[in-house]
């Protein structure tokens, strides 16, 4: 139990630095009076759409956790010992409640962060970058120590992964519906705003005549900040409870706990040190603090295992999900960074009209797929192959801490997701406020870092992911086995398994479909919205002195739009999935998670590399090619920019969160699935 409570002690440590970043980020110098002002409307608009879907989400946890209750691990008028099924839905509200808590804590940073940023762009690149940096920070140790800190207090407690299991069910639930509101909101306002301002009216990006414009900033604080860090939350604790479900049986939980610890501790090592350098290269900065925490967390590893006596090959199985996560970040930098080929030829294409972006980001997306989903199957395949020799149980452990090994840097990955919303707001306030040329040159190049970061960050969420799911997969295997005593396979030509795996892959498409049009219905309310303030406010569209949008307007249908639409699709996914446990029982399950692995991963890592590439294609354009702002060429990339928005910002990065939500209730339902299927 020593690195379980080693664990609770660096959990702590973090929550400390995290502290510690916090106030020395909000004693920097304040802004001008409009600068402060444009900052709180942003920031009352995010607190507000986040407290107003936290009540949602509150009582939609307080259900699950009643069914909880009833339901698990046995039904409750069955049970020897009621408590168990109580532990189980506290579990539940405690992750819930945990990964609420980061969004909180990520929202309020940033919103302080931006107007800090933009005002120290006024004096150079250096202070600006710091302070969105440290921002982001923030969110990064909250949420890795929250979801560690959790984890050991639990098996502290309780000795029980399952346990864990049940509150890691509650952070990807939590996550799942916080990912797709927060998405549905930002590609609201994104969307509307672009399409009226840009490419109707032929004005800047975060132009203050724009109705839309706070909305939009607002967005960049409820989808990027706190969407993605409950998002790596749930990705974060769903690998711990999965390898510690795997390795109950061969008694390697404090290696688990050791491993993820370290991690922990390397991130926290890595942000204290990272800094522009003497380039002055932001993008630089953010890949070598990725490098340096992963150099780190290498090196700890290996003293550890080398003084508990920790097998070498889980050791090189971790560094195997450590290594294909940096590839996959690489992956997602080549296919969306501004300065390679890929952009620049969806830019080139943009030249010829709006339909020929579409059908080259399309291309360019479908090749992105595959060295990301290649990199997950060897690295999966490694790691089986390299533990399969010490032992039963020990391939699929292998599989689980590669999971591990790809998370393992995660708080310094958080830490450069947040930075991008909070430098893409700062780059608004300087506009809207108008702070001056330099400060815009100094807040478009942290920005143009900041879109690459989250481009990097999304494609190594979805991979994180996808080597969870398939360790779950393991879990699910074995709590089946220990219910059951067999080993289930999944023959493709069993028909239950192959109903399962139609039905799979079918709901991934489903639920990214159901999510999309809900910012299609939402988006065309604002349009109408914007179009009905530019006609009716005298002096709007001119930019008269007095002349003020309606900001608050936007606002409200943004916020009651992304809360009608943001229930539906994820409880369609919990529903079918049960549907499947229920009617085809536990080999239709295992079918069923299969296809949802294979499709969901597809689709997310297609949607997130399509959409960040269509969105650096604008901003390449932007730049000056192709004619520059204004032009046909950038008319066409901002089409493209639109459809790609809800891809890669609100479908794409949920996807990733829904096949671990249903993998961990195929897990903690296994036993009622056998017990209760139809067949």
């Amino acid at each position: 139990m020593f690195w379980v409570y080693t664990a609770i002690v660096v959990s702590i440590a973090a929550f400390g630095i995290a502290a510690y970043l916090y106030r020395w980020v909000k004693n920097q110098p304040k802004g001008s009076e409009t600068a402060e002002e444009i900052a709180m409307l942003i920031r009352r608009g995010a607190n507000t759409f986040l407290s107003r879907e936290y009540r949602i989400l509150a009582v939609f946890a307080s259900i699950i956790a009643v069914i909880i209750f009833i339901f698990l691990p046995e039904l409750v008028w069955k049970s020897s010992n009621v408590l168990l099924n109580l532990r189980m839905a506290f579990a539940f509200l405690f992750g819930a409640f945990l990964s609420a808590l980061a969004g909180k804590i990520g929202i309020d940073i940033a919103t302080i962060a931006n107007v800090k940023s933009a005002v120290a762009a006024k004096k150079s690149i250096v202070p600006s970058f710091a302070i969105a940096f440290k921002g982001g920070a923030v969110m990064g140790m909250a949420v890795v120590g929250a979801s560690l800190f959790g984890a050991g207090i639990l098996y502290i407690t309780t000795r029980d992964p399952n346990t864990v299991l049940s509150f890691s069910f509650g952070a990807s639930t939590l996550a799942l519906f916080a990912k797709a509101g927060g998405g549905i909101y930002t590609k609201t306002a994104d969307i509307s705003a672009d399409l009226v301002g840009k490419v109707e009216l032929g004005i800047p990006e975060d132009d203050p005549r724009n109705p839309a414009v706070i909305a939009d900033n607002v967005g960049d604080n409820v989808g990027d900040v706190a969407g993605m860090g409950a998002d790596l939350f749930d990705s974060n604790i769903a690998s711990i409870a999965a390898a510690m479900v795997i390795g109950l049986v061969i008694g390697e939980q404090n290696l688990v706990f050791s491993y993820a610890t370290l991690g922990l501790l390397a991130s926290i090592l890595g942000v204290l040190f990272i800094s522009l350098g003497k380039h002055k290269n932001p993008g630089k900065a953010l890949n070598t603090g990725t490098y340096i925490t992963t150099g780190i967390f290498a090196v700890l590893t290996a003293v550890a295992s080398i003084i508990f006596n920790y097998s070498f090959r889980i050791w090189g199985a971790t560094m195997v999900g450590l290594v294909v996560g940096v590839i996959i970040g690489i992956t997602s930098d080549y296919f969306t960074a501004d300065n390679k080929k890929p952009v620049a030829e969806v830019a080139r294409a943009s030249h010829t009209g709006p339909a020929f972006t579409i059908i080259s980001g399309l291309c360019y997306g479908l090749l992105s797929c595959f060295p990301a989903l290649l990199g997950i199957g060897v690295s999966a395949l490694t790691a089986y192959k390299l533990c399969e020799p010490l032992g039963d149980g020990y391939a699929m452990f292998g599989i689980s801490m590669a999971a591990i090994g790809m998370l393992s840097v995660v708080g310094m990955i958080i830490s450069n997701d947040a930075f991008g919303p909070i430098v893409d707001n700062a780059r608004g306030l300087v506009e809207m406020a108008g702070m001056g040329d330099d400060a815009l040159t100094v807040t478009d190049e942290l920005d143009a870092a900041g879109n690459t970061a989250k481009a990097i960050t999304k494609g190594f969420a979805i991979g994180a992911a996808g080597l969870t799911v398939i360790a779950l997969l393991g879990a699910y295997q074995e709590i089946v086995r220990e219910a059951t005593d067999m080993v289930i396979g999944f023959d493709i030509m069993n028909p239950l398994v192959f109903f399962g795996i139609m039905v799979g892959l079918a709901v991934p498409a489903v639920f990214a479909a159901m999510l999309m049009m809900g910012v299609d219905r939402n988006a065309q309310r604002m349009v109408e919205e914007i179009h009905r303030q530019f006609e009716s406010i005298p002096g709007l569209k001119e930019g008269r002195p007095g002349a003020r949008p309606e900001y608050e307007k936007c606002i409200d249908i943004a916020t009651v739009g992304a809360l009608k639409e943001l229930i539906p699709a994820g409880l369609m996914a919990i529903l079918v999935t049960l549907a499947v446990g229920f009617i085809g029982g536990i080999h239709a399950v295992g079918g069923f998670l299969a296809g949802n692995i294979m499709s969901g991963l597809f689709l997310a890592l297609f949607m997130a590399n399509a959409g960040g590439l269509w969105d650096n294609s604008k901003k390449y354009i932007e730049s000056g090619a192709y004619g520059g702002k204004g032009s046909d060429a950038h008319k066409a990339a901002v089409i493209g920019d639109t459809v790609g928005d809800p891809c890669k910002d609100t479908a794409g990065p949920s996807l990733n969160t829904q096949i671990t939500v249903v993998s961990l209730i195929c897990s903690l339902a296994a036993v009622l699935f056998i017990n209760y299927s139809l067949f």
